[in-house]
Parts: C-alpha cells; structure tokens; sequence
C-alpha cells in the first residue's frame, strides 16, 4: 500500500470546504472547485472524492436529526399519515433534480465543473437569494417542516434542479424555492437537510458506479479520511447554522457570494486562477 501524504492533506482541506459549505447557501462544489484549483486537487479521483465525502456531512445530518428521520420512517411502514406524508414530500422534491442530473451527468461534468461557471453562478444565485428572499420571506403560511404539502415539494425540487449548475448551491436553490412556496426560512433549510439524503447518495451512487470503484488501497483510505473529515466539520456548522437563521437573514451569504464570484471573474481575467 502507497499513501500519497501531499494527496491526504489536500483531500483533507477539501473536506474541510466541504463540511463547511455543504449545508449553507454558498455552494460547496464551487468552493471545492476553487479550492482544488488553487491547491491542485485535480483530475478524475478529484472529481470522485468530492462527490463521496458529500455522504460524510449527509451522515451529520443523519445523527443530528436521528430521532426526526427514524420515527418518520417507522411511520412510514406503519402507514401512518405523517410518515408517508413526510417521505413522499422527499421524493417527489428528489425527482425533478435527480432525473435531469441522471440524463445530463456526463455533460454537466465535462462544460460547467470550472471555475469560470463557479464564479457565475455565485453572483447569479447571490442576486437571486436577495431578490427572492426580500419579496417572499415575509409571506410564510407554512412555518413547520410537517406542514409542508405535496405541491410545495415539488416546486421546491423544481428549484433544486438550478444546483445542477456549479456554482449555484443545492442548499440556496431549495430554500429558494421553499420561500417562493411561502415556507419559513427555518423550515425550508430543514426540508433542504433532508432531501440532501437522497440526493446525495444518488449522486455518490451514480459516480461510484462511473468510476467502477477503481481506487488504490491509498486513495480508498483518503477517501475515508475525506468522509470522516467532512462529517466531523458539518455536525459543528449544522447546528451553528439552524441557530443563526433563527435569528437573522440570509442576505449575507448572498452578499458573500456574489463579492467571491466578482472576486473570482477578477483572478480569472488577471491569470491568477486558470478555468
């Protein structure tokens, strides 16, 4: 067995960026675009390990909200209204995203996994989460994640299918497309943890499957020490995250991302940071 040192550290702060962004409205493939680029973390395994640590924080959310997911299953089998309520809320919000990521994978990876796009669509979705957040967040008629119907979870998948662009933010999309559904900000990013679950694993699955598991022994253990990584970093942010959207706004991810993107439209003109 071979273990490339230079390989884990740069795995290791990739899964930081990741543990990090994951679930806040910045974007973590961007970041780990970005992030890769500067520290060149590049290529096919790259391209592998970035998709697989996602499970690590989608593990975070798992043991941060354990009771909430079990008893809505065990619902769910018992035929319980809520639980077959609240996981067909979840796949019908997971099937738009997951159909056009399925059908358009390979293309999406091969034109907007750059950091050209990235910056794009950090602006574009920071001009958007102030637009929508200003004229939609004050109109909340749905304040708890158990409130939320059939309609809304559709158009909140809907919504998901913009973090098919890199850039854009899988947490931004859906809590946008909560608030436009008039769901509360708290609820919304709730709703967003969850159907993270199966979103991510079907892409984890589905690039697992392209890669054919054709790891070495070393790049299987970075890929551990990724996963782990992640998920330690996202169970601290999860939570900080939840009490500081109790609280206040999110214009300032917004404003973060668009000063990023401009910043990195900048550094791609100047050479300093190459697409």
């Amino acid at each position: 067995m071979e273990l490339n040192v230079i390989l884990v550290l740069r795995a290791i702060v990739i899964a930081i960026v990741e543990g990090v962004t994951e679930f806040i409205p910045i974007s973590s493939t961007g970041h780990m675009i970005i992030v890769g680029n500067i520290i060149n973390f590049k290529g096919p395994f790259a391209n592998s390990f970035e998709v697989v640590i996602q499970l690590g924080a989608i593990l975070a959310i798992i043991v941060l909200y354990w009771n909430k997911i079990w008893n809505s299953v065990v619902d769910f089998f018992k035929g319980r209204p809520s639980g077959i309520k609240f996981w067909t809320n979840i796949i019908v919000a997971f099937i738009p995203a997951a159909a056009f990521g399925f059908l358009l994978n390979d293309k999406i990876g091969e034109y907007l996994f750059n950091a050209g796009t990235v910056a794009v669509g950090l602006v574009v979705g920071g001009i958007l989460m102030i637009i929508i957040e200003d004229k939609f967040r004050h109109k909340d008629t749905t304040e708890k994640i158990e409130h939320i119907n059939i309609k809304q979870a559709f158009r909140i998948g809907c919504y998901q299918c913009l973090a098919l662009w890199p850039g854009m933010s899988r947490s931004a999309s859906t809590i946008m497309g909560a608030w436009v559904s008039g769901i509360s900000t708290v609820a919304a990013t709730e709703f967003s943890f969850f159907l993270a679950i199966p979103t991510m694993i079907g892409a984890a699955t589905l690039t697992l499957y392209k890669s054919g598991m054709n790891f070495s022994s070393g790049e299987m253990i970075t890929l551990f020490i990724g996963f782990v990584t992640a998920f330690l970093v996202a169970l601290i942010v999860v939570e900080r995250f939840v009490a500081y959207l109790k609280k206040k706004p999110m214009k300032v991810f917004a404003i973060y991302r668009i000063i990023l993107g401009i910043a990195l439209l900048f550094l791609i003109k100047i050479g300093t940071i190459s697409l």
